[in-house]
C-alpha cells in the first residue's frame, strides 16, 4: 500500500469515531471514510447478492449553498440578513464495484446519531466507469510486465522482462471494444538502471489491458512515417483508422521493429554524473532565504482560513485537488460574499498525431484520474519556502481504508512585488511605495510524466488569481533514426515528443454579494465616426459596449473576441457603486490563456470534451439529491463516448430560461498549446497559465490603501556602498523609501 501515489500512510481505525466537524464543508475525515465503507460493505452483504468490493472513491456529499451560508451567517443577497440556520446532515457518496462481475455502483450514506446508514445504492449504466484509481494504475504495470506476448516483443528490441515498464493511461475512446470492458492503454517504456529516466526508452507498441480480469487483451503497432523522394512524407499504412482487432497486429503497421534509444537522458544529479563525468551543479548561487521573525499573518482553525480581510474554507479533493469554498472579504466590517466555490474542474490534454493509436491520447486528467489522488506529499523548503501551514488529504483504496496524504495542501505567504507606488516628481515632492503580499494556497500533482502545480493566489487589492503551472517530462514515442515527424520535434535522437494541449476548465460558483447573479460581456471598439468627423476628429475615440448574457440557451457558451477585445465580469445587478454607478462585479483577465481546441469540432475528443469549444459558459445552477453542477465533462468520465448527458455542453444546449439574476455557474476555458522543444528535455522548465479576477466598482475605491509601506530593515546594498570594480554607486536609501 505504500507505493500508492506519494501518500505516506493508510489509516487504520481503533474503531470508529465521531470526527469533530467544524465547518459543513469539511473534508470526510480518515476515519469517516472507513465508517463509509465498513457502512457499505455490511449493507450489501445483508441487503444485496454483492459479496465483494472494490471501491473507488469516497467523498462528501455536500449541503446545499443556502444552509451553508446560513449556518456561517453570509447573507444571499445585498445588505440583507443571514437566513435561519437549520440542522445540517452530513452526507457522503461512493462509487464501488462488485468485484466478482465488475459492476458499477454508485451509493449515498447520510450520518444519523453519529452512525453511517445507507440511503441509496444505485447500479451504474452499463459501460459507465467510475475514474480509474492509483491501484489499478499500478496494476497495469504489473499485468503488461508479466505477460509473455509483451515479454516476447520486448525481448526482440533488447529489453528484458524486469526492464518493461508502463504508464497506465484511460483508453480514450476505442470502440472495437465492448463498452462495457474496463480497460487501460499501457504506454511502454523500458528502465535499465533502478533510477533510470525510463522515458527516455519509449518501446514501439502498446498493449491494451482488461482492468478488471488484469490481463493484456491486445496490442498495437503504430505505424511509421516515411520520406518520399520528392520530400513530402507518407504513413506506412494507408490510412490513420484504427485497424480490426486480431491476434497479431504487427503485419498491418507495415514496417521494422524500432529498438528503444539507449542513451541515459537522467535528470537526477547522482545519476548525470555517472553519464557524464563532466557534469557540475552550478556552484555560485548563493542560498536565498524567505525568513518570517515575527511569524504568519494567517490565522487557521481547521480547514478555515483568515488573512487580510479574507476569509475562506480549503478542502482536499481526490477529484479536483484543492477546493475553496465560502470566500469573503471583509470590507471595512462588512463581510461581503464574493465566492462560493472554486476549483479546477477538468482537463483534458489531446495528442495531435492523427495515426493510430496515437489518437487515444487524450487524457482527463481530472475525471480520470483524480488530480487529489495524484498529489505529491510536500517538502518543507523544497515545494514550498517560508513558514508554511500544511493541509492533509485522505482518500479511499480498494479495500476501503482511507489512504492519506499528510502535506498535500500548502499555505503560505510570499512577497509580490509592489502593490501600488507614486512619487511626486516636483522639488520637496513626498513618494510612497506599498509591496504586495500574496497568501498562496498550492498544490503538485504527478499524472504519470507530467506534473501540474496549482496555485491559489489572494491579493491585498481583492484581487484572486489562480495559477497553472506545467512541468515534469514530455510524453514521447519512439522514433527510427531517418523518420520524419510532422506531428512532433524530436527532442534526442529517437525520442519523439508529439504535439498537444492543456486544456483546464475552471470552476466558478459566484456569490458577488449574493447568491443572484450575473455576466456581462464587454467588447471595447474603435467609434465608427471617420477621423476628420466632428463626432471623431483626431480618430482616436473608442468605447466600451457592455451586454448581459440573459438566456442560457443562446448566451449560456461564449467564444473569446482578439479584435474587439472581448471581456466578461460577473456582476450583481442589485448593487451599483457609488460613484460610477456600475454594477459591483469581479472581471475576468484569462486573455493570455484563452486558445482553441486544434481538433475537428466533431473529433472524438472534441465530442467527449464539450467545454474545450468555447472560453466561457455560463449556467444556472441546479442543486439536486447528487449536490450541483460540478463537472463539465459529467461526473463519470473514462470510456465515454459522446457528450455525456450531465456535461455543460448538454446544459446550455438544452437549458430553458435565463442566467440573468440567478444563482449560475461559470466554467473558463483556458491553458496551452504544447509545441515541444529540445530544450524541454529531460524535464521540462515549468510553463505557466493563470485567470485574474480583478474587483471592478465592487470597492469603493482601491482596498489596499491601508496596506503598510514596508521598510524592510534586512535588505542591503549588494555589493557595498562604493563603487567597487566598474560597479554603479550603492546608497543605503533613495528618497522613494516605502514608508515615506
Amino acid at each position: 500500500m505504500g507505493a500508492l501515489s506519494t501518500a505516506s500512510t493508510v489509516h487504520v481505525s481503533n474503531g470508529y469515531e465521531h470526527a469533530k466537524v467544524e465547518h459543513p464543508l469539511d473534508p470526510l475525515t480518515p476515519d469517516e471514510i472507513n465508517a463509509v465503507t465498513l457502512t457499505v460493505r455490511r449493507y450489501t452483504a445483508e441487503h444485496t447478492d454483492i459479496r465483494a468490493v472494490n471501491f473507488n472513491n469516497c467523498a462528501l456529499l455536500p449541503p446545499s449553498k443556502r444552509t451553508v451560508l446560513a449556518a456561517l451567517g453570509i447573507p444571499v443577497s445585498p445588505g440583507g440578513k443571514p437566513e435561519t440556520p437549520s440542522k445540517i446532515i452530513r452526507k457522503a457518496e461512493s462509487d464501488f464495484f462488485d468485484v466478482l462481475n465488475g459492476v458499477a455502483y454508485y451509493a449515498i450514506l447520510v450520518l444519523e446519531d453519529e452512525e453511517w446508514k445507507v440511503e441509496s445504492i444505485q447500479r451504474l449504466p452499463e459501460g459507465t466507469q467510475p475514474q480509474i484509481t492509483v491501484e489499478e494504475l499500478i496494476h497495469c504495470e504489473l499485468v503488461v510486465r508479466n505477460d509473455p506476448k509483451v515479454q516476447a516483443l520486448a525481448k526482440q528490441v533488447g529489453v528484458e522482462p524486469h526492464q518493461i515498464f508502463a504508464d497506465g493511461w484511460a483508453i480514450g475512446w476505442d470502440d472495437r471494444f465492448p463498452k462495457g470492458q474496463r480497460l487501460q492503454q499501457a504506454l511502454l517504456f523500458a528502465r535499465f538502471s533502478q533510477h533510470d529516466n525510463l522515458y527516455a526508452h519509449p518501446l514501439d507498441f502498446v498493449p491494451v489491458i482488461d482492468s478488471l480480469a488484469g490481463k493484456v487483451i491486445h496490442i498495437d503497432f503504430p505505424p511509421s512515417w516515411r520520406k518520399k523522394s520528392e520530400g513530402s512524407v507518407e504513413l506506412s499504412t494507408s490510412t490513420t483508422q484504427p485497424q480490426p482487432l486480431s491476434d497479431d497486429s504487427f503485419p498491418v503497421a507495415n514496417r521494422a521493429r524500432i529498438p528503444p534509444p539507449l542513451t541515459p537522458h537522467d535528470f537526477l544529479p547522482d545519476l548525470m554524473e555517472q553519464a557524464d563525468p563532466t557534469y557540475r551543479e552550478r556552484d555560485d548561487l548563493k542560498p536565498l532565504h524567505v525568513v518570517q521573525p515575527e511569524g504568519v499573518s494567517f490565522k487557521m482553525k481547521g480547514h478555515v482560513l483568515e488573512w487580510q480581510k479574507w476569509k475562506m474554507h480549503i478542502a482536499y479533493s481526490h477529484r479536483e485537488g484543492i477546493v475553496l469554498s465560502t470566500i469573503t472579504y471583509n470590507d471595512n466590517g462588512e463581510i461581503r460574499p464574493i465566492f462560493y466555490r472554486l476549483s479546477i474542474a477538468e482537463m483534458a490534454v489531446p495528442y495531435g498525431a492523427p495515426e493510430y493509436p496515437h489518437p487515444r491520447k487524450f487524457a482527463f486528467d481530472s475525471g480520470e484520474y483524480g488530480m487529489g489522488s495524484m498529489a505529491n506529499e510536500l517538502s518543507l523548503g523544497c515545494d514550498c519556502l517560508g513558514k508554511i501551514h500544511y493541509l492533509p488529504g485522505a482518500y479511499v483504496t480498494h479495500s476501503g481504508i482511507a489512504h492519506v496524504i499528510k502535506n498535500v495542501i500548502c499555505i503560505h505567504e510570499e512577497d509580490a512585488g509592489v502593490l501600488w507606488k507614486h512619487s511626486d516628481f516636483r522639488p520637496g515632492g513626498r513618494s510612497r511605495t506599498v509591496r504586495s503580499r500574496r497568501l498562496v494556497v498550492s498544490m503538485v500533482c504527478t499524472v504519470a510524466n507530467y506534473e501540474y502545480i496549482w496555485n491559489y493566489y489572494f491579493y491585498q487589492d481583492g484581487s484572486i488569481e489562480i495559477e497553472i503551472r506545467l512541468t515534469g517530462i514530455l510524453q514521447v514515442y519512439v522514433a527510427s533514426s531517418d523518420e520524419p515527424t510532422p506531428y512532433g520535434v524530436i527532442v534526442a535522437p529517437g525520442i519523439n515528443a508529439h504535439y498537444h494541449q492543456h486544456i483546464f476548465s475552471v470552476r466558478v460558483d459566484p456569490m458577488l454579494d449574493g447568491l443572484q447573479n450575473s455576466v456581462i460581456e464587454s467588447e471595447i471598439v474603435g467609434l465608427d465616426a471617420p477621423t476628420g468627423s466632428s463626432e471623431n476628429f483626431a480618430g482616436n475615440g473608442f468605447v466600451v459596449k457592455d451586454r448581459v448574457l440573459k438566456s442560457q440557451v443562446e448566451d449560456g457558451a461564449r467564444d473569446f473576441d482578439w479584435a474587439n477585445e472581448r471581456r466578461w465580469r460577473i456582476a450583481n445587478l442589485n448593487k451599483t457603486h457609488y460613484a460610477s454607478g456600475k454594477p459591483v462585479s469581479y472581471t475576468i483577465m484569462m486573455k493570455g490563456a484563452a486558445l482553441p481546441l486544434l481538433a475537428k469540432p466533431d473529433s472524438w475528443v472534441a465530442r467527449r470534451a464539450s467545454f474545450a469549444h468555447k472560453q466561457l459558459w455560463v449556467v444556472r445552477d441546479e442543486e439536486g439529491p447528487k449536490g450541483s453542477r460540478l463537472f463539465p465533462s459529467g461526473k463519470y468520465v473514462p470510456q465515454t463516448r459522446e457528450e455525456p448527458e450531465d456535461s455543460v455542453g448538454k446544459w446550455v444546449k438544452e437549458g430553458n430560461g435565463s442566467i440573468e439574476n440567478e444563482d449560475i455557474v461559470l466554467f473558463l476555458t483556458l491553458g496551452a498549446t504544447h509545441i515541444p522543444r529540445p530544450e524541454d528535455w529531460p524535464v521540462m522548465p515549468v510553463e505557466h497559465v493563470s485567470v485574474l479576477f480583478k474587483p471592478s466598482s465592487f470597492f469603493t475605491n482601491n482596498p489596499s490603501m491601508d496596506v503598510p509601506g514596508t521598510k524592510d530593515s534586512q535588505s542591503r546594498p549588494a555589493f557595498g556602498a562604493d563603487n567597487v570594480n566598474g560597479q554603479h554607486t550603492n546608497v543605503a536609501n533613495g528618497t522613494a523609501c516605502c514608508a515615506n
